[in-house]
């Protein structure tokens, strides 16, 4: 291994090809769930770099697994524990390369973290509205890799909307540069949509040309309480009916997702937390001013209350206040964290089925292991839920997912499938899936998508095991 490793550090430089020391960093996932062994961690600087480590570790037949900012939630960006991986971190590249304020884009490098985008797009009077989480630490290189969401995919899209270009390097070394900035453009194959989603498993994504959108004049947040999930999706619909396109965000959360925030972060106000068995965070984002936005918010919450399905509501008065409800929402994670190890699902349901699932589903789940806490909460525009299942109460959290996490999967996955959904929303496949996929996913669609990984990485070499188990 001694001769690739020379060639990597001509490559990029001895400084950025790390072997010893803590490299935790770059080789345990953000989960700490897996914890891999790297042959090295090599950091390229430019996309010149990036092709030349390809190259190296393809001729040597050494895999690669390409890392944005390792916030994945799927064991899609760490080493196996073989020691024969090389990481490709893609962090030094983070360059925003420029903005085409006339034709609304922005073009940078695969490294750039997504909150460096948008602020930048934010210093021009933009706006860039991919919003997440993990938005300080993770780039814009594994957003498009993975299709990321968030919170305003209702209005925007996930990242594969919105983004126009790619400037992606191949498993053999090459570099296809598709940074337009078009819109339109139907000659052939659209091949940035291939790379897409793919988690580094056709190519490695370097830069990307990005849309960006009109600032809007003003952006309230609301937040009801709802009796039930049924309840909730009727309050989207009229929330669609009354908003338009100005519905840029509409979370729900269940009251035990909440009851855990305020445990866990008693300084955090909860609105109706024990009023109702849900809540619902609306957003409205509005091109005329905040008046007319407000006046939007309180008729369609009026109209709400009349027709039952919220039973209270507040909106925000001012920025302060509207941060503190989405801190609310954006704390359940830790929280549940907190409350020990939990079984994480990323799911997506058609919206008209989510009060059946969720019924049904938490029924056979109470049937199964008694006193089994659901921890549910997501995105219910687009139909995507994060249905975590925690352990009864004082029970282990180890033990409980050591003998119950491949059982709980199965049966949360039944449902998903049996309701017509998807195991994975906006997470990815990754490692921890990949062998569930076959369960769910037709054997025509397995067979093209192993037709499309062996005819643009022969080789195998672009993240092994991630995606298709085999």
């Amino acid at each position: 291994m001694t001769d690739i490793l020379d060639q990597l550090r001509r490559a990029t430089g001895a400084a950025h090809v790390l072997t010893d020391g803590d490299l935790s960093a770059w080789e345990q996932d953000w989960r700490k769930r897996v914890r891999g062994k790297a042959l090295a961690v090599v950091r390229p600087g430019s996309t010149a770099e990036v092709a030349a480590v390809v190259r190296a570790c393809a001729a040597a037949g050494v895999p690669i697994v390409p890392q944005g900012g390792n916030t994945g939630l799927v064991v899609g960006g760490v080493p196996d524990a073989s020691g024969t991986q090389v990481v490709l971190s893609l962090r030094r590249m983070a360059a925003i390369r420029g903005i085409d304020r006339e034709n609304l884009t922005m073009t940078v490098d695969a490294g750039c973290v997504l909150q460096a985008v948008q602020e930048a797009a934010a210093r021009e009077q933009l706006l860039f509205p991919l919003s997440l989480a993990a938005e300080g630490s993770c780039t814009i290189g594994g957003n498009l890799a993975t299709n990321a969401g968030g919170t305003q995919v209702l209005r925007y899209g996930n990242a594969r909307e919105l983004c126009l270009g790619l400037e992606v390097v191949t498993a053999q070394g090459e570099v296809w540069d598709g940074l337009t900035g078009l819109r339109k453009d139907n000659t052939g194959y659209d091949l940035r949509q291939l790379f897409i989603g793919s988690e580094g498993t056709l190519g490695v994504i370097t830069a990307a040309t990005l849309k960006l959108y009109p600032m809007p004049a003003a952006t309230l947040t609301a937040w009801a309480a709802v009796p039930d999930m049924a309840a909730a999706v009727r309050l989207l619909q009229l929330a669609q009916a009354r908003l338009g396109s100005g519905l840029t965000g509409f979370e729900v959360m269940g009251q035990f997702a909440l009851s855990l925030v305020g445990r866990h972060m008693p300084q955090l106000r909860v609105p109706f937390l024990h009023d109702s068995p849900y809540g619902v965070l609306l957003e409205n984002s509005d091109h005329e001013s905040e008046a007319h936005a407000r006046g939007q918010f309180e008729a369609l919450l009026e109209a709400a209350l009349e027709a039952g399905c919220a039973t209270d509501a507040v909106v925000a008065e001012n920025l302060a206040q509207a941060h503190q409800l989405w801190h609310v929402r954006e704390s359940i994670p830790l929280a549940q964290a907190q409350e020990g190890l939990n079984v994480k699902h990323d799911i997506s349901v058609p919206i008209s089925r989510i009060p059946a699932f969720c019924a049904e589903t938490d029924a056979l789940l109470d049937r199964e292991i008694p006193g089994v806490r659901l921890v549910n909460f997501g995105h219910l525009g687009d139909g995507n839920l994060h249905y975590n299942v925690q352990a009864p109460e004082g029970g282990d959290p180890s033990a409980f997912l050591r003998e119950h996490e491949e059982r709980v999967n199965t049966m949360v996955y039944d449902q998903v499938h049996k309701f017509g959904g998807s195991i994975s929303a906006e997470h990815g496949i990754g490692e921890l899936k990949a062998a569930k996929l076959p369960h769910y996913k037709s054997e025509v669609a397995l067979s093209l998508m192993r037709s499309v990984k062996h005819a643009l990485d022969p080789q195998g070499i672009l993240n092994p095991g991630r995606v298709l188990d085999r």
